[in-house]
This record gives structure tokens, C-alpha cells and sequence, in this order.
């Protein structure tokens, strides 16, 4: 099965995006091709695990590192306001 890649960074996180990827990726599949999502934006994400379908909505890696980055920003933030043991 030959995949395509598909930059979703345009779109908003909402259910309308979810079904019409869904849509899109029964149709490539019917058709004998697979999707895989770029760029999904972290509500994207959350939505496509909420509604059960990342199995099906292929999603790159990629916003891991960045999500960590943020995470450790506000980790060390929080380790500055501790005194020094």
C-alpha cells in the first residue's frame, strides 16, 4: 500500500475535521493508498484519541519533542521558585 503524506496544520481541531479525515483516509484505503497526517496540532491529536480513531488516522511523529520542550520549560520554571536543598 503506497502512502501519501497529508499536512494537516490548517485545520481546526473540531469533529468536522476529524470525520472529513476519516472520510478521506476509507476512501485512499479503497482506493489502495494510506494517509499519514502531518503537522497534527496537539487539540488534533487529542480529538483523534478521544474519537477512537488514531488506529486508522496515521499520525507522524513529529510534535513530541516540541510538547516536551514546553513541558520541561515549565518544569524549570517550577525547579527555579524551590530553595536549594
Amino acid at each position: 500500500m503506497e502512502k501519501f503524506p497529508c499536512d494537516v496544520r490548517a485545520l481546526r481541531a473540531d469533529v468536522a475535521a476529524v470525520d472529513a479525515l476519516a472520510r478521506l483516509q476509507l476512501a485512499a484505503r479503497q482506493a489502495g493508498f494510506e494517509l499519514r497526517l502531518h503537522h497534527v496540532s496537539a487539540e488534533l491529536r487529542c480529538l483523534i484519541d478521544f474519537t477512537g480513531l488514531a488506529a486508522v488516522l496515521r499520525v507522524e511523529p513529529g510534535r513530541q519533542t516540541e510538547e516536551r520542550k514546553q513541558r520541561l520549560g515549565v518544569e524549570e520554571e517550577a525547579q527555579l521558585d524551590d530553595p536549594a536543598a
